[in-house]
C-alpha cells in the first residue's frame, strides 16, 4: 500500500525519483483514502516555483477540500492534465496514473530528507 521505492511527506504526500532531474509528486493512498471520492484537482503551473511545506494546489472532494504540500522547493516542470477530465483517477490509482506534477528540486539531496515508507506508515493514525 505504500511502496519501498518513494519517499514521502507528514502531509501524506509521495514522492518518486526517476532518471532525470525531475521528481513526480502525488497523494498516497492514505491521502485519498481519507478525502473520499476526488471531484476537482487545482494543480501548480509549469513554470512555478513551489516552496517545501507551502500549499502548491487543492483536492476537492464529496467531504472536503485538502490543501496539496509542495514536499520539495523548486521549478514545476509538469503536470497531470489528464486529472482534469478524470480526478477521480486519483483515487484509483495514487501511485500510478493518479500522481499530479513534476518539480525540478532546486537542491538535489532534498529529497534525501523525506520519510522512507516505514516512518510514513509509523507516523498513520490507527
Amino acid at each position: 500500500m505504500y511502496p519501498d521505492d518513494l519517499k514521502y511527506t507528514a502531509e501524506h504526500e509521495w514522492v518518486r525519483t526517476g532518471d532525470g532531474p525531475a521528481v513526480r509528486i502525488g497523494v498516497t493512498h492514505y491521502a485519498q483514502d481519507e478525502l473520499g471520492g476526488i471531484v476537482y484537482v487545482t494543480l501548480p503551473e509549469v513554470g512555478e516555483t513551489v516552496t517545501a511545506g507551502t500549499p502548491c494546489g487543492e483536492l476537492e472532494s464529496h467531504k472536503s477540500v485538502s490543501e496539496i504540500y509542495a514536499p520539495v522547493t523548486g521549478e514545476v516542470v509538469a503536470v497531470n492534465e489528464a486529472l482534469d477530465a478524470t480526478p477521480e483517477v486519483v483515487n484509483a490509482d495514487p501511485y500510478g496514473d493518479g500522481w499530479l506534477f513534476e518539480v525540478v528540486p532546486a537542491d538535489a539531496d532534498a529529497v534525501d530528507g523525506l520519510l522512507d515508507a516505514a516512518a510514513y506508515q509509523a507516523d498513520l493514525p490507527g
